[in-house]
């Protein structure tokens, strides 16, 4: 008999075509947040049971751009790097289970299908989209890290602009902003594959770093709009009141999570 191998499709004697490697996941990244306050009960809406809103400023939302670097423990893609490489924009809100704050993504474009992937383990709904944003470099003309640096960033999906924004430091920050600073809750599910089934897989779990290390944050003030499209609904989180935009670089390793709920009925 043939032993399949991966950690995901496709599995194979070798498991070398495996989408992703297996965890622990290692990352390097920029990452520009903006902060504003929307509509609670626009985000309430995007909150399954058994999660609430969060106790204090529950329309508080952080659109995040992220310019990735990532790779498995070897360390073997940062040397292929274009198994390595990838951006994403994400939104993410806070909640409440059982009396604790999580954060939550609710909406997350990547522009690559290994990122994708890693989604579909995590519990991140994450599509494919275009996203760009301005890199930092100490010689040229573009942005040094200091107060007056500018830094752009756009996000598409399905040919059309969905977020745009700029970003201008202002000084040295203590954190990088506050909506996504929580351990993550995030749903797992997988429709049955009978119809009528309940789902094979419906879990909310709880995910985060493992391990974390930054650079100095910067706190400055941003220029972000948001555009309607006939696919996505990131523009339904209106902007009703900026908060801040924060610059800041990241070492992250993400090794798995722990499950706060299972409704699995697919099998039954």
């Amino acid at each position: 008999m043939t032993t399949v191998r991966g950690f995901l499709h496709p599995r194979t004697a070798t498991g070398a075509s495996s989408l992703i490697p297996s965890p622990p996941w290692r990352y390097s990244g920029d990452l520009l947040t903006v902060e504003y306050r929307t509509d609670p009960d626009r985000v309430r809406e995007l909150l399954p049971e058994p999660l609430e809103l969060a106790d204090e400023d529950p329309g508080a939302v952080a659109l995040i751009w992220a310019d990735w670097q990532s790779c498995a423990a070897s360390g073997q893609e940062l040397l292929d790097p274009v198994l390595a490489q990838y951006k994403e924009a994400f939104a993410v809100v806070r909640c409440a289970y059982r009396g604790r704050t999580y954060s939550r993504c609710v909406f997350i474009w990547v522009d690559k299908d290994f990122a994708v992937a890693r989604g579909l383990h995590q519990g991140y709904p994450k599509k494919l989209g275009s996203i760009h944003q301005t890199r930092p470099h100490p010689y040229g003309p573009a942005p040094r890290i200091e107060a007056g640096a500018r830094f752009g960033a756009t996000l598409a999906a399905a040919d059309r602009r969905l977020a745009q924004a700029v970003v201008t430091l202002r000084e040295p920050a203590g954190t990088n902003g506050f909506v996504n600073a929580h351990p993550m809750a995030h749903h797992r599910r997988l429709p049955a594959i009978e119809k009528g089934k309940g789902p094979s897989l419906d879990e909310l779990v709880e995910s985060g770093a493992a391990s974390f290390e930054g650079g100095q944050p910067w706190v400055g003030d941003a220029d972000l709009e948001l555009f309607a499209s006939p696919t996505e609904e990131l523009a339904r989180l209106e902007i009703r009141e900026p908060i801040a935009a924060y610059y800041r670089q990241v070492g992250v390793v993400w090794d798995g999570g722990r499950l706060l709920e299972s409704n699995t009925s697919g099998a039954q």
